[in-house]
């Protein structure tokens, strides 16, 4: 008798889970059609020329990311989640902005906000290739030759100077 409950009960169960898996499969989108979500940047905030790495879900056949006025349009890759990296114009208006993405399989659009900022990026990584400005350079002629100056009436003064305690 117990070994009849048992199965009875696992049957029950299994019928259970057969029967909610066609529920659950209808309810998600086929093909990822439910347009894009979950979109992020990195970072948030970026100065002007500088480059933003955006990402988004939903758009399985990839997709593009538009912000007129401040990048060119990019490609979103394909996947379940999809990227992009974009570079702001160096003319883009420091502020907050949004971006646009729009998969190629779905006309539904989802926005997403940033900030750019005022100014040039750092230049990481360059390691002096710089060379110095025409100020610098005007302020180390102007110390090379006074100190030229310095040494050079330092070494006339000396020798105009008797030696003492020789004769």
């Amino acid at each position: 008798m117990r070994v009849f409950r048992a199965l009875t009960m696992t049957a029950a169960a299994c019928a259970a889970i057969g029967l909610s898996v066609p529920f659950a499969s209808a309810n998600t989108p086929m093909g990822g059609g439910g347009g894009p979500s979950n979109i992020s940047v990195n970072p948030y905030a970026v100065h002007q020329g500088s480059t933003m790495q955006v990402s988004a879900s939903g758009c399985v056949h990839g997709g593009t990311v538009t912000s007129p006025g401040n990048f060119p349009p990019a490609n979103l890759s394909a996947g379940s989640i999809g990227f992009a990296t974009v570079r702001i114009f160096n003319h883009a208006s420091p502020g907050p902005h949004t971006l646009s993405v729009k998969c190629n399989d779905n006309s539904l659009v989802a926005t997403h906000r940033f900030t750019i900022l005022a100014g040039n990026p750092s230049q990481g990584g360059i390691g002096g290739s710089f060379g110095p400005s025409t100020a610098e350079t005007a302020i180390g002629a102007g110390l090379v030759g006074a100190a030229a100056l310095g040494a050079g009436a330092h070494v006339v003064r000396r020798r105009r100077r008797p030696i003492r305690g020789r004769a």
